[in-house]
């Protein structure tokens, strides 16, 4: 195969990749419904049904919270693809949403 195909099916892979999101929440704060709103408006035009995202409450979901080991909230926690990345705030900072998420 050649370079050129090689680099157009990594290029194919990527666009196809699952993106599997976590964000953590602080119940309904500002900065909390503010950080769920940007982030579903990201994944919806950019990652539009290739992507799964879970909202974890931590005041509900305590055990979860602990083994993630937070440092501040909220937190957006890329799993996959890797490498695993971390994003604190309201992610209102749309240029570096994507770029945490592997999409600048």
């Amino acid at each position: 195969m050649s370079e050129q195909s090689e680099s157009w099916d990594d290029e194919l892979d990527a666009a196809n990749e699952l993106y599997v999101l976590r964000l953590f929440i602080t119940g309904v704060s500002v900065n909390s419904v503010r950080a769920l709103t940007n982030i579903k408006h990201i994944c919806e035009t950019r990652l539009a049904g290739r992507y799964s995202l879970e909202i974890i409450d931590v005041h509900q979901q305590k055990e979860l919270a602990e083994e993630a080991q937070l440092v501040a909230l909220p937190m957006l926690i890329k799993e996959l693809p890797l490498p695993v990345r971390r994003l604190i705030g309201d992610m209102s900072d749309t240029k570096l949403v994507l770029t945490v998420l592997g999409l600048s």
